[in-house]
């Protein structure tokens, strides 16, 4: 994995504090009594630390590590859901994910939630000299807005706890595992595509233990549709005239204008970056306080990192061909419906993975349906294009998503279907099981 050192340490807290030079000495005797009122409680920590997880996990070398995709959805989960311990083991307010520890009456949630986010991304991420320096500065600047004193003190070690309870949690859990794809080419199965012709990204994310789920396979949907289907030839039909790169009004272009803004809204890893962004801004217009913007972020990404999980478990179990080799080689599927058409290319290029299901649609049935069960689903976001959308009705944006993967040519439609609703059954599954009001 880029960006993991199998060597590495967990950074000591009072050795990096003192190396940084940022507040009081760590190794100092504190008062023995914490009773002074704790530092305001600014959640503007949580989208900070959430804008600087993103920028080192997606981010290009050599400040980031280049996940702009599903790995980097992945890693995502791993951060807030630190960050999201870190502030409620502090203000009570909501259940903390698989721990039990409580920090100090009076201990300062804005230093835990930097802390926690800081040590999580250095541990898996740190074995990069930029990537830890750039994170070290950013933890120092995040102390330096916090009053000196026994809550800071104390919430940068709830905060440390955090993140080492995190990555406790998530040892040997099935990262990088070598897991290969190699079913037999035969119609209907999966192989590398143009022009890159890469292989399957990441198998192993297909049996990564989940961050909420029972199993990755929980909600598995049902096979895709049979090569002789009437279903399969309809959809083969649909993404062949609606999702191929003619020009609009092309001969055999049926895609509107319209169709090809959508289309390409949903484009470029949309699903990585640009979602967050748009969370972090839905978390300042709604003025969420540090307890329910640190519960959004870890509710959200926690059921996205599940969601790839069980994508990709479905496209390990499945192996569909996409688009472009199912249409150049339809005179191998055996169903006399369909025809080749040899020199057919998608409006954007096909990912290096299986058709069934969808990891955009489900990522954003994932996203939508989460903020929909916390009522916070008023969702701006800029896509990669340029172009900006305001979501306010999830069943839209998934409608939207749904039909932009097969305009762009590169998913049949029951791939995007059932990609959405698994997104929407993890997210529920996420909701009722974690991140509830404390007692």
């Amino acid at each position: 994995m880029i960006g993991r050192s199998k060597g590495s340490k967990r950074i000591g807290f009072a050795a990096l504090l003192a190396a940084l030079v940022v507040g009081a000495s760590l190794t100092a005797a504190l008062p023995a009594s914490a009773d002074q009122p704790p530092a305001a409680a600014d959640p503007g920590v949580i989208t900070d630390w959430n804008a600087i997880a993103v920028n080192t996990i997606a981010g290009p070398a050599p400040n980031g590590a280049g996940l702009n995709n599903a790995v980097g959805v992945m890693w995502f989960a791993f951060a807030q859901a630190a960050v999201y311990n870190a502030v409620e083991g502090i203000t009570g307010d909501y259940d903390l994910y698989d721990w039990n520890a409580r920090a100090p009456k009076g201990a300062s949630p804005e230093a835990a939630a930097a802390v926690a986010g800081h040590d999580v991304l250095r541990y898996y991420f740190g074995s990069n000299a930029t990537i830890a320096a750039n994170l070290d500065a950013a933890l120092a600047n995040s102390l330096a807005r916090i009053p000196d004193g026994v809550p800071k003190d104390q919430g940068m070690r709830y905060g440390a706890r955090a993140a080492e309870r995190l990555i406790e949690l998530r040892a040997n859990d099935g990262r990088d595992a070598p897991i290969t794809f190699d079913t037999p080419v035969v119609p209907g199965v999966w192989r590398p595509t143009p022009t890159a012709f890469a292989p399957f990204l990441a198998p192993w994310l297909s049996q990564v233990t989940p961050f909420t789920l029972s199993s990755d396979n929980q909600f598995r949907p049902g096979p895709p549709p049979a090569l002789d289907s009437a279903l399969y030839t309809q959809e083969f039909n649909e993404v062949r005239d609606y999702g191929s790169n003619l020009p609009v009004g092309a001969p055999g272009q049926l895609r509107t204008q319209a169709q090809t803004d959508t289309a390409l809204y949903f484009s470029r890893d949309i699903g990585a970056g640009p979602y967050q962004a748009g969370l972090r801004d839905l978390a300042t217009r709604h003025g969420l306080n540090i307890s329910d913007s640190a519960r959004m972020f870890a509710a959200v990404d926690l059921s996205l990192a599940d969601t790839i999980f069980a994508v990709w478990d479905a496209k390990y179990v499945y192996g569909k061909w996409r688009p472009i080799t199912a249409i150049r080689e339809a005179d191998t599927d055996g169903n006399p419906d369909t025809a080749p058409v040899p020199d057919w290319t998608p409006l954007i290029p096909t990912p290096n993975y299986p058709d069934y299901v969808s990891g955009l649609s489900g990522v954003t049935g994932a996203l939508s349906q989460s903020l929909a069960r916390l009522n916070l689903f008023d969702l701006i976001v800029t896509s990669p294009v340029g172009t900006t959308r305001h979501y306010t009705d999830p069943v839209a944006m998934r409608t939207d998503v749904i039909d932009a993967r097969v305009w762009d040519g590169i998913h049949f439609r029951s791939a995007d279907v059932e990609g959405a609703a698994m997104g929407v059954d993890v997210a529920n599954w996420a909701v009722d099981h974690y991140f509830a009001p404390s007692n």
